[in-house]
């Protein structure tokens, strides 16, 4: 699972499995974002059905899995966040950033998890494998 993550300092790719960033890369390819109507949103994903909000609130995303006909609350661990991406293979695997700092879920984001290290300040994700 490959990720590529625009930072302040430039694009870095990741392997997320491996908890390890591989080195540089171009750019974080470009996803439409769908429009939803929640308030305070920051920044939205989606694949098929599932769409993925992150919203400026606690806790930090609102997740639907109808189209956004209806959402659950969902990160209530995780800090304030800045981008969200999901799988267009697989709507369960999810990578958010906070600040600094990538949390992956493979389960719809009931779960997740912190990766180990520290980047600069993260303004976009995506999944490129």
């Amino acid at each position: 699972m490959i990720a590529a993550v625009d930072t302040v300092e430039g694009v870095v790719l990741v392997d997320v499995e491996e908890e390890a960033v591989l080195g540089p890369g171009s750019e974080v390819p470009a996803a439409e974002a769908p429009h939803v109507d929640l308030p305070r949103v920051v920044t939205t994903a989606g694949a098929g059905s599932t769409l993925v909000a992150v919203v400026d609130r606690r806790p930090p995303l609102a997740i639907s899995n109808d189209a956004g006909a209806t959402w659950r609350e969902a990160g209530g661990g995780l800090p304030a966040g800045f981008a969200v991406a999901v799988a267009e293979d697989d709507p369960d695997r999810m990578l958010y950033a906070a600040r600094n700092r990538l949390y992956v879920s493979t389960n719809g984001g009931v779960f997740w998890r912190s990766l180990s290290f520290e980047l600069p300040d993260v303004t976009a994700v995506a999944w490129i494998d």
